[in-house]
């Protein structure tokens, strides 16, 4: 729904007014992996409000991180009753570098959305 923090999130839509795109390029773009655009080409929001911004999305990250081990290593352990070690490993690993570059813009977009907030007259 336009005008929530979760529309901008996984549309991948400017925070402020939800219209402009907020990367570059697609996610799994190797050559632009993450990178962020300077403002929005709806409503000029600048999206880098100051210097070192997305260090903080390390941190969104981390948690992203950690829930994907998590549910990844418990989804093996429930689903297949014996499964050994290396194989969970094996699987943490290959989700790691399937899901990373997902990981890595997801954080950004959610750390952009718990700073810059949505304001209906720029969606205009």
């Amino acid at each position: 729904m336009k005008g929530t923090k979760i529309y901008s999130i996984l549309k991948l839509k400017c925070p402020q007014c939800h219209e402009g795109d907020f990367f570059e390029s697609h996610l799994y773009d190797l050559k632009k992996l993450g990178h962020v655009l300077e403002e929005c080409s709806n409503c000029k929001a600048s999206y880098v409000p100051e210097p070192g911004f997305y260090f903080g999305a390390m941190y969104v990250s981390y948690g992203l991180g950690v829930a994907l081990f998590v549910s990844i290593w418990a989804s093996a352990n429930w689903f297949f009753e014996e499964v050994s070690v290396g194989l969970q490993i094996t699987l943490v690993i290959g989700s790691i570098f399937l899901f990373g570059p997902f990981i890595y813009a997801l954080s950004k977009i959610i750390w952009a959305n718990m700073f810059i907030h949505y304001k209906e007259n720029d969606a205009k």
